[in-house]
């Protein structure tokens, strides 16, 4: 716990000095008609006080435990937006599909629902092309604020997928209430 206070500082100071990067993993299709369009997952990476890239495991587990997760899904909810103005002509012509993950403390968040559609309408950019990605375990903690947020996001055209799928509760029931358009399986189950 008092290697995880250390990166509380870290991570305050590493936002207010905006030292957060996206990283691009692209998402290959298993059957060529899929081939045309472009699916990546953006992930966080945090870069320390000399340019280097500081491993997510180092700083995430202390940035959800002490409340400061909200702050990095706002700040990567925000890159991505502006990534995808700023490359609209990209993005848009391949028919992509760009995942980000939400941690389960931002579906509980009152405001963040708020905050995502606000930030798609600042960035003029298309709902189509997002697909917010939540944790199995984290959806059915926050199972009412989860289905609200999806059903509100789905309607303006995001998708969703179930992520790590069999690692929590594994109930297939779970999936009548959370209209989710992919699940993401865990590899043990």
């Amino acid at each position: 716990r008092y290697g995880e206070m250390q990166w509380v500082s870290k991570i305050t100071q590493a936002l207010d000095e905006n030292r957060f990067v996206l990283y691009c993993q692209p998402i290959a299709p298993l059957a060529e008609e899929d081939g045309d369009k472009f699916y990546c997952e953006l992930l966080i990476r945090m870069l320390d006080d000399d340019g280097q890239l500081v491993p997510p495991m180092a700083f995430l587990p202390a940035a959800e435990r002490y409340n400061l997760i909200c702050s990095l899904d706002r700040w990567v909810v925000s890159a991505a937006c502006e990534i995808v103005r700023d490359y609209r002509h990209l993005f848009e012509t391949q028919a992509s599909v760009i995942a980000i993950n939400l941690s389960g403390q931002s579906l509980g968040d009152a405001g963040f629902l708020d905050f995502v559609i606000e930030q798609m309408a600042q960035a003029k950019v298309s709902p189509a092309l997002f697909c917010f990605e939540v944790t199995e375990t984290a959806a059915i903690t926050h199972l009412v604020s989860a289905k609200r947020f999806i059903d509100v996001l789905r309607r303006k055209g995001c998708r969703f997928a179930l992520d790590d799928f069999g690692s929590g509760l594994s109930s297939f029931a779970y999936l009548k209430n959370l209209p989710v358009d992919c699940l993401k399986i865990d590899g043990h189950f």
